[in-house]
């Protein structure tokens, strides 16, 4: 990156990485930056807890009927198999650019936590399921002490991967639909103006969001996954 940067006009096709940190130190104490973080960010992230939030039950729905399983197959395979851009502008016929983002990242997290939480409810143990129906267990003791223990770890590996769909598919619809005050917008600007620092700096931003919301979600899981261990 850096000896591209130093070729004539180098700079308007790949920015080098000082002049990316710089333009990124630049960005941060503005007000305008921390607005467009928090824009994108509550649009994302509330993609992907209603992705979580609508999977979850459903999952446990098709878990008790075989039915609701064989109902909610052909559109989970059909989520998993479109491109994410097709999604994108088929949405956009429907919803405004602000409200997009939202809409996307919820369909890209839904199929995986909807598949890794009815596969860890299928593998529940049946046998600790039949002491507590003969014992009388009541339902929320069962929820906590069975099911979320044997859950949990599937619900973690779909939400690693879903925390990190739901932003690049987040970004990219913002790219498409273009809502103003979004990241990307910005990186739509970036690359309508040519300003390669910007495009690097902004997207070294949705990487760092990224991370941290994983990082800090996966452990609030772990810790979620204790307190079920020591019941």
């Amino acid at each position: 990156m850096a000896l591209a940067a130093v070729y004539p006009h180098g700079a308007l096709l790949l920015a080098s990485p000082v002049s990316a940190a710089a333009r990124l130190l630049a960005l941060l104490p503005s007000a305008a930056f921390w607005q467009t973080v928090l824009f994108s960010a509550s649009r994302i992230l509330g993609g992907f807890f209603l992705g979580c939030g609508l999977a979850v039950p459903l999952a446990a729905a098709a878990a008790a009927r075989p039915w609701a399983a064989d109902l909610l197959a052909p559109p989970i395979a059909a989520a998993k198999a479109v491109p994410a851009a097709s999604f994108i502008i088929l949405a956009l016929v429907w919803l405004d650019g602000r409200s997009l983002s939202l809409f996307i990242s919820a369909l890209m997290v839904f199929p995986p936590v909807y598949l890794n939480v009815l596969e860890g409810l299928r593998a529940a143990d049946t046998r600790l399921l039949e002491m507590a129906q003969v014992f009388q267990v009541p339902f929320w003791r069962r929820a906590w002490g069975i099911y979320l223990p044997q859950v949990l770890p599937y619900f973690r590996s779909a939400a690693a991967l879903g925390a990190g769909l739901c932003w690049k598919a987040g970004a990219a619809a913002e790219v498409i639909g273009i809502p103003e005050g979004s990241i990307g917008e910005r990186l739509y600007m970036a690359k309508i103006y040519l300003q390669t620092p910007d495009l690097f700096a902004w997207t070294a931003v949705i990487a760092v969001l990224a991370a941290l919301f994983e990082k800090l979600f996966l452990l609030g899981i772990d810790q979620l996954a204790g307190k079920a261990g020591r019941w």
